[in-house]
């Protein structure tokens, strides 16, 4: 089995169809002073041909699963349409007399080569977009027919080194089963398709395309990102009745996407969703999220050169108030530093910076920063059911200096006579051990509190544990300890309903007692698990088995 990065869920057992991407061998043609006119020519219908592709693009992509999904096809046409791109490219043909294609394919190359030594990873997985709208660029002035993925005839799944937004548009569902590739990342704008797709997905595999021949049978398990490769027949079983449950359990799941959060004995749970971009607003709609528990702003930050400007983080921020209305809308203010930063900003060199000048604390040292995504937030929270998070709080001291911040941003807007809502809650996420330690004194200073459960399980036991709410058995201790509010990623939340609705609240009451009388992590991780499956049979899944293997659980 090969190990990389689960990008999207599901399973998928089929042949390998390998995608050769291999660059386009560009000439270096010399030309006459008098044959730049017409290269300049070649080179601007080229661009005209290829916005027209990307347009086609989008216009496919928005009507088949959204508009904010088409709008990723926005950030290629600005790529295309970028001047100075455009401009040193014309400049460098008049200036070396070489022919168009070669001159553009080295603009093309020093980009990505400037992208690719950017610390932030988050932008380095944009290197992909400019190779996308590049490829379409050098094929179109080569003349090239490209390899279209929507006309293959026959089930495959699809192995490629990279596989840009236009590439994943461009597949068909029915004949495109799972795809695997040797780099990428969860936030690609490919990852993020894919999974809007519901197409299984594993990237970050590193030698896949060195490893498997066109026809190869593989097994794509996006779930826990592994790939198999020409599997023996004892793997290739257990993976095809896997495939069969999980898929007979998705369907079921999705059955409860209009039927309430609530135990058997009425007890009402919000299951709210937890997004990165606003892209993913039609995957929180289509699993019947409550709303939005944690909308990660810092990654709106991180995609870019510059810092965004209030106007856009406005439009942002109205964006997924409006789509989520009447339901709420929880915005984690920047939680930047840390394993993301912006790489144009002075940061203070740290030996840990997990636990150092990140988050409030960078807010609070930087307060322009903080104050433009305050006022965009209160702007915007006219449009739905906005409220504000602080992330990292880790004593009262912080969070009445940024509650001192937001007041001064509510006068300024109340002077120019900007609206906004008054009464818009203001919370604290607690996930760091001191913060734990002083909840009682902290709760006087705000309107709820959201438990950050893998910082707070990593800062105080020195382990990591993932999204904790998303793992059913720990989901059903959580319903015992009485939690009113469960936000997940959006394709977990069926299957978290499917426990809520199983339960009593007193049952899960008892078993939370029981846990909490146990001595080991070990020994509370199976006593959970045998109770799952005791009161949710239909749950056990593969990751179960599994674990039951590696901690040789019968």
């Amino acid at each position: 089995m090969i190990k990389g990065i689960a990008a999207s869920p599901g399973i998928a057992v089929g042949k390998a169809y390998v995608l050769r991407q291999e660059d386009t061998p560009v000439p270096k043609r010399e030309i006459r002073e008098s044959d730049v006119p017409s290269e300049i020519v070649r080179f601007e219908e080229a661009l005209i041909k290829t916005r027209a592709e990307i347009l086609e693009t989008q216009k496919k992509i928005s009507t088949e699963i959204g508009e904010s999904y088409g709008e990723i096809f926005t950030a290629h046409r600005m790529v295309l349409e970028d001047r100075a791109m455009i401009e040193e490219v014309i400049s460098k043909l008049k200036k070396e007399q070489l022919c168009v294609e070669y001159i553009f394919s080295e603009v093309l190359k020093k980009y990505t080569e400037v992208f690719s030594r950017i610390d932030d990873e988050y932008l380095k997985e944009r290197v992909s977009d400019i190779h996308d709208v590049g490829r379409r660029l050098l094929r179109n002035l080569l003349g090239k027919e490209r390899e279209i993925l929507s006309e293959l005839k026959e089930e495959v799944i699809v192995v490629a080194h990279d596989l840009s937004p236009s590439d994943t548009a461009m597949m068909r569902k029915e004949k495109v089963i799972a795809f695997v590739t040797d780099i990428g990342g969860r936030t690609s704008h490919t990852a993020i398709m894919a999974r809007s797709l519901e197409i299984p997905a594993v990237v970050g595999l590193e030698v896949v395309t060195r490893t498997v021949k066109n026809g190869d049978l593989l097994v794509v398990d996006g779930n826990h990102g592994v790939v198999g490769v020409n599997p023996d027949s004892s793997v290739l079983n257990e993976y095809k009745k896997e495939k069969e449950t999980f898929e007979e359990f998705e369907k079921g799941l999705l059955k409860l996407k209009d039927l309430p959060s609530q135990t058997l004995d009425g007890h009402v749970i919000e299951l709210a969703a937890n997004i990165e971009l606003p892209e993913e607003i039609p995957s929180v709609l289509a699993h019947g999220a409550n709303g939005i528990g944690l909308f990660r702003t810092e990654f709106f930050y991180l995609n870019r050169k510059d810092l965004p400007t209030e106007d856009e983080q406005y439009e942002a921020y109205k964006y997924v108030a409006s789509q989520a209305s009447p339901n709420h809308v929880i915005i984690r203010t920047l939680d930047l530093g840390g394993d993301k930063f912006i790489s144009h900003l002075d940061f203070p060199i740290e030996m840990n910076p997990f636990l150092g000048w990140r988050a409030i604390r960078f807010c609070l040292a930087k307060p322009d920063i903080f104050k433009m995504q305050l006022r965009a937030i209160l702007r915007a929270s006219i449009h739905g059911n906005l409220k504000i998070m602080y992330p990292m709080i880790s004593g009262v001291e912080e969070l009445r200096e940024a509650n001192g911040i937001l007041n001064e941003v509510r006068e300024e807007l109340r002077s120019k006579g900007v609206p906004f809502a008054e009464k818009i809650e203001v919370g604290a996420m607690i996930e760091i051990p001191s913060a734990a330690m002083v909840c009682d004194i902290l709760a006087y200073e705000v309107d709820f509190f959201s438990i950050g459960t893998n910082d707070l399980i990593q800062y105080s036991l020195a382990v990591d544990r993932g999204e904790m709410v998303s793992e059913p058995h720990l989901a059903l201790l959580l319903v015992g300890l009485e939690f009113d509010e469960f936000s997940v990623s959006p394709v977990a939340i069926p299957e978290i309903k499917g426990v809520v609705r199983s339960v009593y609240l007193s049952q899960a009451k008892d078993i939370a007692r029981e846990a909490l009388n146990l001595k080991t992590g070990k020994e509370v991780d199976v006593f959970l698990r045998n109770k799952l499956k005791e009161l949710v049979p239909n749950l056990r899944n593969a990751k179960d088995a599994i674990w039951e293997e590696e901690h040789e659980i019968g």
